[in-house]
């Protein structure tokens, strides 16, 4: 599984659920396993609740992909 990261840091996806919320990619997460291959790819996300930024360390492509909206201004 050696592939780049679709979404770059940066990019900003719209959440799921009954509110939604804003998320932007702060951090890309890759493991590698004893042989050098990479077997897992996840992003850390952030947003804001109530004044505090809440972060996600384990957002994977699909869930971007979903609600993509494209670079932070």
């Amino acid at each position: 599984m050696e592939c780049d990261a679709r979404y770059p840091i940066g990019w900003q996806f719209k959440t799921r659920g009954k509110h939604p919320r804003v998320c932007t990619v702060t951090d890309i997460l890759r493991t590698y396993n004893a042989a050098g291959d990479m077997v897992e790819l996840r992003y850390v996300a952030t947003h804001e609740l109530m004044g505090q930024t809440v972060t996600d360390r384990s957002v994977c492509e699909t869930t971007i992909a979903m609600g993509s909206l494209g670079y932070a201004p």
